[in-house]
């Protein structure tokens, strides 16, 4: 039994702590263990904390039902991730409102180099799901290594996916229910094999129904877990729009497909590109140059280090930690492989980077340079 996980779990149900309440708390505090374990001292900590939460601290059968969750993904093969593991998606750890705990099925890297999500309509048209085949098929070509992210609902989402599968791209499906279903049914095929190019993904529980309210919670772990949104089809409301907003919230990038004037399912793409929300998208060329990232056909021109500057210990540490991955590593995944806290883990990336021994890339990636 992981405890952290175990605690974390258990905080997330119940009622009357929400998930900005609860990472105030744990900011405040060492361990979610803690907060359980040493309720009492709460108030020392948090003198404004009230009473009715301290006493719903004291929770014997939320932490008997958490238990049980635990062991239902043990027998399952379902990873449980809190903010702690090296495996939880370290862009997503940038969001105010990150899952304390989310359930993974899957062999994809949450933390690659280059990760989008593709989002649209459940009532997707030929010229949709033309984009996400033809688009897939370029960006596999210049990005090899990008893994595409979606809901596995109806229209775009299961054209992304199957589009990715087909041209060899990894694909992560993040659920508005729990990893013991998989809805719509009918995808439980294309789901089967994304669990061994890719995964599934969600912070809800054995037993949770998709209700409606479930897919809008979803949509901020499409957006906070990938460098960019690309919406392919919209009508004027609508999910994909709900997603867009979120990753401009998160000070993430957006890309719209344009569409034919008149068209309803292109009606929000249209807008979105007509209000500056998100900018107009035709290829994969152009999604790589506008994210900066490096294609497979692109000379290679490796930038010259210095010769040896000199670097501190800690400095030392976080190279010694990059040369054992050559595309490079978050901020996160550093913070925690060295055990630095996160702002001093960005003065010695800042510092490493002007000694020209590290390079920053999209999405928050170190890389050590040759």
């Amino acid at each position: 039994m992981m405890p952290e996980a175990l605690y974390r779990l258990a905080l997330t149900r119940i009622p009357g702590i929400g998930l900005i309440t609860a990472h105030r708390l744990l900011e405040e505090v060492e361990s979610a263990e803690w907060l359980f374990t040493h309720r009492r001292e709460l108030p020392d900590c948090l003198p404004d904390v009230a009473p009715r939460l301290v006493e719903a601290l004291d929770c014997p059968d939320v932490l008997r039902l958490c238990e049980a969750e635990l062991a239902f993904a043990e027998k399952n093969q379902i990873a449980c991730l809190t903010e702690a593991d090296e495996a939880y998606p370290s862009r997503l750890r940038e969001c105010p409102d990150a899952p304390l705990v989310l359930f993974y099925r899957g062999t994809a890297d949450l933390n690659c180099l280059h990760i989008i999500n593709i989002v649209g309509t459940r009532q997707a048209t030929s010229y949709g799901k033309g984009i996400c085949e033809t688009f897939l098929r370029d960006l596999k070509a210049l990005v090899p290594d990008v893994l595409v992210v979606s809901g596995l609902a109806y229209g775009i989402d299961i054209a992304a996916h199957r589009a990715a599968l087909a041209h060899g791209l990894d694909t992560v499906g993040v659920l508005a229910h729990g990893l013991d279903r998989i809805y719509p049914y009918v995808h439980r095929s294309t789901a089967a094999q994304m669990v061994q190019h890719g995964g599934l993904l969600t912070e809800f529980p054995s037993g949770t129904n998709p209700d409606r309210p479930n897919f809008v919670k979803r949509n901020r772990i499409v957006a906070g877990m990938a460098d960019a949104t690309i919406v392919v089809e919209s009508a004027q409301k609508g999910g994909a729009l709900i997603t867009a907003d979120i990753a401009q919230s998160y000070n993430r990038d957006c890309f719209a497909f344009p569409g034919r004037i008149g068209d309803p399912f292109s009606s929000g793409c249209n807008e979105l590109i007509r209000s500056n929300r998100a900018c107009l998208l035709q290829t994969a060329q152009e999604l790589a140059a506008a994210l900066g990232w490096e294609t497979a056909s692109a000379a290679s021109s490796p930038v010259q280090r210095q010769l040896f500057p000199d670097v501190s210990a800690e400095e030392q540490q976080v190279i010694d930690r990059l040369k054992a991955f050559p595309d490079g590593l978050p901020v996160n995944t550093l913070v925690v492989a060295c055990n630095v806290p996160v702002q001093k883990m960005t003065a010695l990336l800042f510092g490493l980077e002007m000694k020209g021994v590290v390079r920053a890339l999209a999405g928050g990636i170190y890389k050590l340079l040759s």
